[in-house]
């Protein structure tokens, strides 16, 4: 076996791809009982495709499971209240995607008072202490905060990667400072606030500036000078949304001291084929569809 610590720590925001194949497959695909299964179907398709072009040693999928019971709704209660609950049926598809993973040797988290952005970010944490790097597969921007030099970010659906220089050539900031960044514009998919009127260019120059939201605000009386258009309304405005701002950073701010599970190891183990075979048999998969998850996690066995 290679060095682990040469070799990157895939860490998967899990549920987005499962929704995503609850969205685009038809609920007309179902399992041996008659149940919905497109999304276990799509999230299992996701699966192979990445474990056969990553071969990755170490990979955790990381799920939300905390969509009404996060601490960041201690906070503010709003957060992300503008989604609905997974229905009853998808709930039972999640359940058979952890099961794959499991059965396949593959490591799965989630938490009841964490996201799964605070779980990549202690795991990614954790790597580079180790002096590993991490590839954070996800479509969510919140993620890139957590890169640092010889990482990436890949957004696995549209092919896009950013390592640590891409994040700022697209953004405008450093991975850092995305928090900062978006504790200004805002988020409209967690239902973060953010300053009403500043935009994401003018945020960014805000943040190349002045190097965070906490000297921003120390420094609030200097914005009116800066060579930006508006500057005298923009300062008035961060005037006004202060607070605003300093709760929306403490919304967007990945949290990386969790404690993980006693014996919660990233690396792939071996699968347990007579259980994927059970699964396979409840979920209706046919030969060819076996064959290639036998061969990709004998593969994966072997590296």
């Amino acid at each position: 076996m290679k060095n682990a610590n040469n070799d990157p720590l895939y860490l998967i925001d899990t549920s987005i791809y499962v929704f995503r194949a609850w969205f685009a497959l038809p609920d007309t695909v179902q399992d041996a009982e008659g149940n919905p299964a497109n999304a276990i179907y799509g999230f299992c398709d996701f699966t192979l495709q990445l474990l056969q072009e990553a071969a990755p040693q170490q990979i955790v999928f990381a799920f939300d499971e905390s969509l009404e019971t996060s601490y960041r709704n201690e906070i503010y209660s709003p957060y992300k209240a503008n989604r609905e609950a997974a229905p009853e049926e998808l709930k039972a598809q999640f359940a058979h995607c952890r099961e794959l993973l499991v059965a396949g040797g593959i490591s799965e988290i989630s938490s009841g008072h964490y996201e799964a952005d605070d779980l990549i970010g202690t795991l990614a944490y954790q790597a580079h202490r180790r002096g590993q790097p991490v590839v954070i597969v996800s479509s969510d921007k919140d993620l890139t905060q957590l890169l640092q030099d010889g990482d990436v970010w890949w957004d696995y659906t549209r092919g896009t990667k950013l390592d640590y220089n891409g994040v700022y050539d697209k953004f405008g900031v450093r991975p850092e400072q995305m928090s900062d960044f978006l504790a200004i514009t805002g988020d409209r998919v967690d239902n973060v606030p953010g300053v009403p009127g500043v935009g994401p260019k003018t945020a960014a120059a805000l943040i190349r500036h002045f190097g965070s939201v906490e000297q921003l605000l120390k420094q609030v009386g200097e914005i009116a000078e800066l060579p930006i258009r508006g500057a005298q309304r923009i300062e008035g405005l961060v005037r006004e949304y202060s607070e605003t701002i300093r709760l929306s950073h403490k919304l967007t701010t990945i949290y990386r001291d969790i404690s993980m599970p006693e014996g919660f190891t990233t690396q792939v183990g071996l699968a347990d084929h007579d259980r994927l075979e059970t699964l396979f048999e409840l979920l209706g998969f046919g030969p060819y569809r076996r064959r290639q998850w036998e061969s990709c996690l004998t593969a994966l066995a072997a590296i």
